[in-house]
């Protein structure tokens, strides 16, 4: 039995950017979505993208790819809603999702996220950061089981769109990460600093 799942949330449409998918710029020489799926492998046993629109343009990636099963484009939920739908059919017990445009997310993701929510009793987990003494959710990196894919329909289906409102009533926990690892590419400007930090790395 498959026990998690991962799920490449790649929706966006990039409007900030000038439009497409983000996933498919280069940094450092590597797609972002290479270097998402280079990092979210090695934590799961099967990997998909979570996209609408003509699955043919992720061909060279080799990865089953999900349109959204709701209608209007309801955001980052409708694709974790995706991508519970498949894993149940692989007999998988949960997700864990990652956003195509954040290429630095640490590479224990899975694994911290699991045993966050197991410490917690709760099903669900978000990853988390500390912001200027704040506690900051990154929603859309986050464990997420099977069993709730039904609820998430429904809730879907009667209009919810913002994803924490949904995880704070299963009683989701958060797990915080140290630094800054979910920076994610959504200006030209922040193309350029992601550059910038792979020099930095390669050097």
């Amino acid at each position: 039995m498959t026990v998690s799942a991962g799920i490449i949330l790649a929706g966006g449409q990039a409007r900030r950017m000038g439009g497409g998918d983000k996933g498919r710029l280069i940094l450092g020489g590597q797609s972002m979505l290479d270097r998402v799926i280079d990092r979210l492998g090695p934590q799961v046993g099967r990997m998909a993208l979570s996209a609408n629109g003509d699955a043919a343009r992720f061909a060279e990636f080799g990865l089953p790819v999900l349109p959204d099963t709701v209608a209007g484009f309801p955001g980052p939920l409708a694709g974790v809603l995706a991508g519970m739908d498949w894993a149940a059919d692989l007999g998988a017990s949960h997700v864990i999702t990652a956003a195509a445009d954040t290429p630095f997310f640490p590479t224990d993701l899975g694994s911290r996220l699991r045993e966050g929510a197991r410490r917690a009793g709760t099903p669900i987990a978000l990853a988390a950061t500390i912001e200027e003494g704040r506690l900051v959710r990154h929603p859309t990196f986050g464990y997420w089981p099977v069993a709730l894919r039904f609820d998430l329909r429904q809730a879907l289906e009667d209009g919810l769109r913002k994803v924490v409102l949904w995880t704070d009533r299963h009683g989701a926990t958060s797990t915080v990460f140290p630094g800054d690892p979910f920076f994610n590419i959504n200006t030209p400007e922040d193309y350029m600093q992601a550059e910038r930090i792979i020099r930095t790395t390669a050097e």
